[in-house]
């Protein structure tokens, strides 16, 4: 087979988008000149590689297999690279790293004063669910991932590096906003809106009412911080999320923060890689910057104080 490693490119990008659009766009190149490649490799290893069904692509069992040979290939190139800048003493690069949606709200911060210092860096983010990162980190694809608690069943290192405190939140205008001290019972009164299964935060909130015999109610199960967001101000029940998220809203006074007895509940951040994995100088120079510093960088949004008023909020 003459396979060329810009084939071998082109391939792990479109499996690893599932969309031959969206490879096209990371590698600045014309679809159709990625189908084309992506044609003339199925031509070469004398099978499909990719099927359709309806609008979505999916690896064929010989396209698993030519996959995984692809990533470890690239991951072989990115080794090499970073011991011939080790050597050079290199602290510029490609700095691949995935966040959670939630960590998307403080990491450009980050990423801005880190760049503001290595100014040769390029960066390649990636904001994904956790389900999705958790894999992402089984294929070893970035160079280190920002979560919440890590997961057990994969071989990392991870350091916590700044708390992401999870907290209630409501329409300024419902009647426990401005309550001085809200008990857990009262709140099985209420319906909420939470984070999928599955979701950190889902997990964090779940783990902690069942710690307290206490089930919440549940109305809505929504995959975005967002729509979360949207769904309180709409009236729709009370929102558990990531005080980080909140900085708007609370600006504006859209929400309003519910002080509950046992709130807000303490999670961290997590800077998490793969164990034994080579880290490439300015990978290992983000890992120790984000260490040292996150915590003086991102600050936490304050909650505006509640006024006892009952004015109707509308939809701007």
């Amino acid at each position: 087979m003459n396979v060329t490693l810009r084939q071998l490119k082109l391939l792990e990008a479109v499996a690893r988008h599932s969309s031959f659009t969206r490879a096209s766009e990371e590698l600045h190149l014309t679809q159709p000149a990625v189908s084309t490649q992506i044609k003339q490799l199925e031509e070469q290893v004398g099978m499909p590689l990719f099927e359709q069904m309806g609008k979505k692509i999916f690896l064929t069992e010989a396209g698993r297999e030519l996959y995984a040979f692809a990533r470890n290939i690239a991951q072989q190139f990115r080794d090499m690279e970073s011991v011939l800048d080790d050597m050079k003493g290199v602290k510029r690069g490609t700095l691949r790293l995935a966040v959670t949606s939630t960590g998307k709200y403080f990491a450009p911060y980050l990423l801005a004063t880190f760049i503001q210092r290595h100014p040769g860096t390029q960066v390649h983010l990636e904001v994904t669910n956790r389900e999705a990162l958790v894999q992402q980190l089984a294929d070893n694809l970035p160079d280190m991932a920002i979560m919440g608690t890590p997961p057990e069943h994969i071989e990392l290192r991870s350091r916590a590096f700044m708390q992401n405190p999870l907290v209630i939140i409501a329409r300024p205008d419902h009647p426990l906003a401005g309550s001085s001290r809200v008990p857990l019972a009262r709140l099985m009164d209420e319906n909420f809106i939470l984070r999928e299964r599955g979701s950190g935060t889902r997990n964090a909130v779940e783990r902690f009412f069942r710690e307290r015999n206490l089930r919440l109610a549940t109305s809505m199960e929504m995959s975005r911080n967002e729509a979360i967001k949207h769904a309180v101000m709409a009236g729709l029940g009370l929102g558990i999320v990531s005080l980080h998220t909140l900085e708007f809203e609370l600006l504006l006074n859209r929400v309003a923060i519910l002080n509950v007895e046992g709130f807000p509940i303490m999670k961290e951040w997590y800077l998490v890689h793969r164990a034994g994995k080579r880290m490439s100088p300015i990978a290992q120079a983000f890992h120790d910057f984000v260490l040292e510093e996150a915590e003086r960088i991102i600050r936490l949004p304050q909650p505006k104080p509640v006024t006892r008023s009952r004015r109707r909020i509308t939809r701007s």
